[in-house]
């Protein structure tokens, strides 16, 4: 197989070619086979960028006049694999190359960030790479700080200081200001909040060893809401957005945080720790607070947050949850408008009192596996209660898509970039 290419859209059936084959080879060229010009199948077309990857080639030029942005896009993201996450040469005008090119690369970074091994991106590693990523596409208009290890307490960042104090890398917060304006008084049009957890070991309640061994994907919500902003940016965004990144590393050692212990949030909150690997709601649970500062319209924070929503979702698509149904539609809308499969689990005020707690305001979970019936929706919950104007403009996505340990038929291996496109749609509304 050639290192490169040409693959087009053919209507055409080649005198040859087997009805239940997606592919056939003319010269230097692979057709992918279709039926319907106007309303092309993306879910046949991204499975056969796939199969065209296993057969070994290394680029993919897309040609032809069938193409177009939804179609080239299935085809790269069922392409790219780790090696060649940016292996894909477009076509279309000037605008839609750009789109594409754009789109690519942000997901590239997105995606090669989460695949990084958990010892090479620690919590401050990650911090500094968002924070330098970002930086460099807009370094006039953005400023930044990060609280990292003692000082988190000392700010009483409780939730990240106690998740990443049983690790010998320091636990940090990461604040980016996007000011386009450069005007102090600019309101803020969204915030993100990202859950940064390089590994996620369970703590004292340790994950098994199958359980543990992707968990370097759990600083996915950090990516892709860095991946988001850095998209809209290069879109032309110029509304102020706010980032905040959670990352801690959940280990065990003498310092760890322990069953029963409680923490005591900055907004009022006690929480009594039933579970230990229930910690990206901990980190987040600061972020929230941190975010309803700035007053801004939106807050949108996106986490691999449960296995229930995975459960749920078959990890085919990002679980919405939302007290607010007009943001919640939103979010539906572009999510199909761009082809990033979303669906909305349930969420209602009574969801922050699925945890009790004989001794705190509220516990972090539950004893039962899995956090009990619920799960996903619960860690939804227990999320509301650190969020301003009960709940009005705030989005939370639970990332079941984000990463996949095996590959599939539409999937490589590894990391997705699911939910960037979602994000960076409503930064641009």
């Amino acid at each position: 197989m050639t290192k490169t290419a040409i693959i087009k859209l053919s209507t055409a059936t080649p005198d040859n070619w087997q009805a239940s084959s997606s592919i056939s080879f003319h010269n230097d060229e692979i057709h992918i086979h279709i039926t319907d010009v106007i309303d092309k199948d993306l879910r046949a077309i991204q499975q056969a960028g796939r199969k065209i990857e296993t057969l070994g080639v290394a680029n993919a030029k897309l040609d032809g006049e069938h193409w177009c942005e939804s179609s080239q896009w299935a085809f790269a993201q069922g392409f790219s694999k780790v090696g060649k996450l940016e292996n894909v040469e477009f076509s279309g005008d000037e605008s839609q190359l750009k789109r594409l090119n754009d789109k690519q690369a942000s997901y590239a970074w997105a995606r090669d960030l989460i695949n990084q091994t958990p010892s090479n991106l620690v919590p401050e590693t990650l911090c500094q790479s968002a924070l330098m990523y970002i930086k460099e596409l807009a370094p006039d208009d953005v400023s930044a700080e990060i609280i990292s290890g003692d000082n988190l307490e000392l700010d009483g960042w409780v939730g990240i200081y106690n998740v990443g104090k049983g690790s010998i890398n320091d636990p940090g917060m990461l604040i980016i200001d996007y000011n386009p304006s450069k005007n102090e008084a600019e309101p803020v049009h969204a915030t993100l909040v990202g859950k940064g957890i390089t590994f996620d070991s369970g703590g004292y309640s340790i994950k098994p060893s199958a359980g543990m061994f992707s968990m370097k994907c759990d600083m996915g919500g950090a990516a892709t809401v860095t991946a988001a902003m850095a998209l809209a940016i290069k879109s032309g965004l110029k509304k102020r957005i706010k980032l905040i990144l959670c990352c801690a590393e959940n280990m065990i050692s003498g310092y760890a945080y322990k069953l029963g212990d409680i923490l005591h949030y900055k907004n009022g909150m006690s929480v009594e720790i039933a579970n230990t690997d229930a910690e990206g709601r901990l980190v987040l649970a600061d972020g929230l607070i941190k975010a309803s500062e700035f007053e801004s319209d939106m807050i949108i924070d996106a986490a691999t947050l449960t296995g229930a929503a995975m459960m749920a979702t078959g990890g085919e698509y990002n679980a919405v949850f939302a007290l607010d149904q007009e943001i919640a539609n939103k979010t539906l809308a572009v999510a199909a408008e761009h082809n990033d499969p979303a669906w909305q689990l349930p969420l209602a005020p009574f969801h922050q009192n699925k945890c009790p707690s004989s001794f705190a305001d509220t516990a972090n979970s539950t004893t039962q596996k899995g956090g009990g019936a619920g799960g996903a929706s619960n860690a939804a919950g227990f999320l509301a209660r650190f969020v301003p104007n009960q709940g009005k403009g705030w989005l939370h996505l639970d990332l079941s898509a984000c990463y996949n340990e095996h590959a599939s038929g539409l999937w490589a291996a590894g990391a997705t970039g699911s939910g960037i496109a979602t994000i960076t749609a409503l930064l641009m509304q």
